[in-house]
């Protein structure tokens, strides 16, 4: 009906997808379709998703740059070594969209959601050619955007950073404290009242943090709920008496 962003068009075609395997590719043909059959050669090694890794990247510094922070994201939230050859060329099996066939999400990632179907990624070099008509939608900004919608979408890690913060505020004033007690034992405080203030705000601010964090961790566990991953994924069935 209208531009909903790139992948919210590829999970449309990936639900309406009647053969065994999909590919998706760029318009641009940057990933010329020729090297189609590296991904499928691989592919029947045993993998279930394999990405075409560009053998020389032809981008420019700024698309470069976001393009690795968006990997970083995406290797914090799937948790495979593969993550950082993540591309828009890539091969995996239909099956696996039973995985996400409740996602509902409107920021949806792809890659992240073949990650909760399989663990078996892989890879392979493939040719990159430079863009010869046009100019990429992709811009410094979006792909920082779409970084972080991935982040706070699909993983738990800003509520935990905030509980770690938490913690280590209230381990920092509480040494704070004690070392002012000390000082003030052995010579005394230069400026009365200031250290031991200066530690009891620490103290409580790190408190503060540390109970948010753990608001947080609960809230985490309802969003979690409600992106409706599943619990378990079955690759084949065999009946009773079946070889």
């Amino acid at each position: 009906m209208r531009n909903y962003g790139q992948h919210n068009a590829l999970l449309a075609g990936i639900r309406l997808a009647r053969c065994p395997i999909i590919v998706t590719v760029d318009d641009d043909l940057q990933h010329p379709p020729q090297e189609i059959p590296k991904l499928l050669e691989k592919l029947d090694e045993g993998f279930d998703v394999v990405y075409g890794a560009p053998e020389t990247a032809q981008h420019g510094l700024w698309r470069n740059l976001a393009s690795q922070i968006t990997k970083m994201a995406l290797s914090s939230v799937i948790n495979v070594k593969i993550a950082r050859k993540v591309s828009a060329f890539r091969a995996f099996r239909t099956s696996l969209r039973d995985a996400f066939a409740d996602y509902r999400g409107a920021h949806p990632s792809i890659d992240v959601l073949l990650s909760w179907g399989t663990n078996r990624f892989s890879s392979v070099s493939v040719r990159h050619q430079s863009r010869e008509k046009g100019r990429s939608n992709y811009t410094f900004a979006k792909l920082v955007t779409h970084a972080i919608n991935m982040i706070t979408g699909f993983s738990t890690l800003p509520l935990r950073v905030a509980s770690i913060l938490g913690f280590t505020f209230t381990i920092f004033g509480l040494f704070v404290l004690l070392f002012v007690l000390i000082r003030y034992l052995i010579w005394g405080s230069p400026v009365a009242g200031f250290p031991f203030l200066a530690s009891t705000i620490a103290i409580f601010s790190g408190v503060q943090l540390f109970a948010i964090g753990t608001i947080g961790e609960y809230l985490a566990r309802m969003y979690i709920r409600l992106m409706d991953r599943p619990s378990y994924v079955i690759r084949e069935r065999k009946e009773p008496g079946s070889p």
